[in-house]
């Protein structure tokens, strides 16, 4: 490893002490939290030892991939068993073509991954951090200094950015370096089920679709009984997607979601769209947030026939081929003079600053993120978009030989990614997760107007954003 890439690397775990020292035992947005209760103080010990042993041991940095000594990469990721099953093929498939690195996987269920993740980075001890790691928010934890800049890898390999999708890459980039290579993209289509659609009458849903033909579809395919219960809804989709209708409709929720300035969400783009999905949920047409959370999810539902639309990414594919559920998708329909909105968001993966082996761990990321490598290999799945659009293109995906027909509908959306789904700031989960989204749920529920809501949500927001010092000059 040459002097200047140990420096590199001694500056970023020393930036990882300052954080580290400087958290308290809970979660606080822009932060990694003290997980394991250690003190801010026995923290920033582990820390200072990390340090002093990454200085002691520079000079031994494994050089894997140029000199072909065997290397261990420990790759961190949550998922479902089924998931991790997915990402086993994947490592073996790697080693395979990749004799001289083993790859060690990390796994926890989601519900435990970030808390888990959280101790062994404060513990310090690198021998228990993961080289490589599935993330979300990137930002976040490049801000906590824990993730290796991989501007120098990418520009050394010349590995191709332009392959992936419009405004991807900036979810996983920090002060202007990338920090990560997002694996898909989270694109939404509409789910539709022929058979309910045939049986109202109705015909598919087509790329040229509109919010009024949303809406028309949607109440003439709700289901209410003698007693007012609604048997069948026309739409079900989760609250947190609501920005897909404020970018269609041109507006957003912040000015800048890189460097805020205020709250965009009661100006008149943002109020109309809000109003369009509550107006939906209030008309029976569409399931509110909560029932529908309580009802197992727009998979559950979707399956159960208790909805005839729902507006999901890829994920749910598998699912419904496996059911062997007669549906197909179109591109999610905008309003008239509207625009297509996707987001342009995908978890990614990282390579850790503590790690000894950076040289495989981007060896092992450059094929995760190959058309003839893990992008094939998580493609074959049916799970996700691809994030480059070379794999998302190819027969791999268009043409896997099962539902759904219109795959297409996937690339419809992709070509159309924006920025505005969520912020590229490290502060963005505690203002979301204390601020919007809470404010957002009383309107899903029927308990506040967005007239009402959207002023109050803004007037927090703005405060919050000044107390955190945005915009940053």
């Amino acid at each position: 490893m040459s002097i200047q890439r140990g420096m590199q690397k001694l500056a970023l775990l020393l930036i990882w002490l300052l954080v580290l020292a400087g958290c308290g035992t809970g979660s606080d947005g822009g932060t990694t939290p003290n997980a394991s209760g250690n003190t801010a103080a026995s923290t920033a010990a582990a820390a200072s030892a990390a340090v002093a042993s990454t200085a002691a041991g520079a000079a031994g940095q494994s050089n894997a991939g140029t000199t072909g000594e065997p290397v261990t990469l420990t790759w961190g990721f949550w998922g479902s068993p089924e998931e991790k099953a997915t990402h086993e093929q994947v490592a073996k498939a790697f080693m395979e073509q990749h004799p001289n690195i083993k790859i060690e996987i990390w796994h926890q269920p989601w519900e435990d991954y970030f808390t888990k993740l959280q101790t062994v980075w404060a513990s310090g001890d690198k021998t228990i951090i993961p080289d490589v790691l599935f993330l979300w928010p990137t930002p976040r934890y490049a801000a906590d200094g824990v993730l290796e800049n991989l501007d120098p890898y990418i520009k050394q390999s010349n590995y191709n950015l332009d392959d992936y999708w419009p405004a991807l890459l900036e979810s996983a980039r920090y002060n202007n370096a990338l920090y990560g290579l997002p694996r898909d993209i989270s694109v939404e289509v509409l789910y539709y089920n022929k058979k309910l659609f045939d049986a109202a009458g109705l015909q598919y849903p087509t790329n040229d679709w509109t919010w009024d033909d949303l809406r028309s579809a949607a109440e003439r395919l709700t289901v209410v009984e003698a007693n007012g219960r609604v048997k069948q809804y026309g739409l079900a989709m989760e609250g947190g997607k609501y920005q897909l209708w404020i970018g269609q409709n041109k507006g957003s929720i912040l000015d800048d979601m890189r460097n805020p300035s205020k709250c965009t969400l009661a100006d008149q783009p943002a109020l109309e769209a809000v109003t369009f999905f509550s107006n939906l949920m209030d008309q029976n047409a569409a399931m509110r947030s909560a029932n529908l959370n309580q009802a197992g999810g727009d998979a559950a539902v979707f399956q159960a026939g208790q909805a005839a639309m729902i507006i999901q990414n890829a994920s749910r594919v598998p699912t419904f081929n496996e059911a062997g559920l007669n549906y197909d998708v179109a591109p999610v329909p905008i309003p008239a003079n509207g625009q297509r909105s996707a987001s342009a968001g995908g978890a990614a993966w990282t390579m850790s600053a503590a790690s000894d082996n950076k040289d495989a761990a981007w060896e092992f990321m450059h094929w995760l993120q190959s058309t003839e490598g893990g992008q094939r290999e998580y493609t074959s799945t049916g799970e996700s978009l691809p994030a480059l659009k070379s794999t998302a293109q190819s027969d791999a995906f268009l043409k896997a030989g099962q539902p759904p027909q219109n795959r297409a509908a996937f690339i419809t959306e992709g070509e159309n990614a924006k920025v505005g789904r969520f912020g590229y700031f490290p502060e963005w989960g505690e203002l979301d997760g204390s601020i919007i989204s809470p404010g957002l749920e009383k309107v899903w529920a029927g308990e506040s107007k967005p007239e009402q809501a959207l002023p109050q949500i803004c007037q927090q927001v703005d405060a919050f954003l000044k107390e955190h010092g945005y915009p940053k000059q």
